[in-house]
């Protein structure tokens, strides 16, 4: 195990593992060390305040519920609505888990991050999360990555080239270093945008257009810049060791303490 860590450490990034077969595989990339463990790290509990919508910076036609971990858009036509998370960030590697039916899309479903200032509701159809200098989005129904108004592919060439988005997807902002990127199906997609002002307050933040749409959000767990612990890499190690087709079985043996480390127990 010693001789994988200081091969991970040495090149700063994880080898490609593909852990079951995915119609993302193609478009994945390995994430960077930090990520990797992050995605391996059991989620913060529930309740959490950047696991919630806010109430007050969100359209007029959205409602956030009681609990605050989802949105729902009124049945309105020619709007287009966005919200912000409760608790921005600024500085650290953050994720995000996002649901959202791909039924309740429509033209224009924008997931992403913002500050504090961008708009929050326009006339018409159009990527509010991305349509100016203060966001970043991603169009879950087009592929095409938004910001300061402009448009790009995110995978391949264009939305006929990648499958459909499943509801859930991952939000990784990494403040320190200014970038935002995407996981589907336990696939890294790599950097979708570079350039994030460092030291500003970022929000999640999605904006849509489909009357009854409902989107819930969690934040799953964030670090610090600092390289991880050897502990965590350790346990990253062991596990991708293991695999995925029966770790638990494989730990039985093991001492009460790392089954707990390796099982999340």
């Amino acid at each position: 195990m010693g001789l994988t860590l200081s091969c991970w450490l040495r090149d700063g990034h994880l080898k490609k593992h593909h852990i079951f077969s995915s119609a993302f595989s193609p478009f994945s990339e390995a994430p960077p060390i930090r990520l990797a463990v992050l995605l391996d790290t059991p989620p913060v509990a529930p309740g959490n305040p950047r696991s919630q919508w806010s109430p007050t910076h969100l359209s007029p036609n959205l409602q956030v519920c009681v609990s605050g971990g989802s949105v729902c858009r009124a049945r309105v036509e020619q709007s287009s609505d966005a919200v912000r998370g409760a608790v921005g960030v600024e500085a650290g590697l953050h994720i995000w888990e996002v649901r959202w039916e791909e039924l309740h899309r429509g033209s224009h479903a924008l997931l992403g991050v913002s500050t504090h200032t961008c708009p929050l509701q326009a006339s018409g159809y159009t990527a509010l999360i991305g349509g100016d200098s203060c966001s970043w989005g991603w169009n879950l129904s087009t592929n095409q990555l938004w910001h300061d108004g402009k448009r790009r592919w995110y995978l391949g060439g264009g939305a006929s080239d990648i499958p459909s988005i499943p509801d859930r997807v991952l939000v990784v902002l990494d403040a320190d270093a200014g970038t935002l990127g995407y996981v589907v199906d336990n696939c890294y997609l790599g950097v979708a945008f570079r350039g994030l002002p460092k030291g500003a307050e970022l929000f999640p933040a999605v904006s849509c257009v489909w009357g009854g749409a409902q989107i819930c959000i969690r934040y799953l767990c964030g670090t610090t810049r600092d390289a991880p612990a050897l502990q965590a890499l350790s346990r990253l190690s062991v596990r991708r060791a293991l695999g995925s087709d029966g770790p638990r079985s494989r730990t039985r043996a093991l001492p009460p303490a790392l089954q707990r480390l390796l099982l999340d127990l």
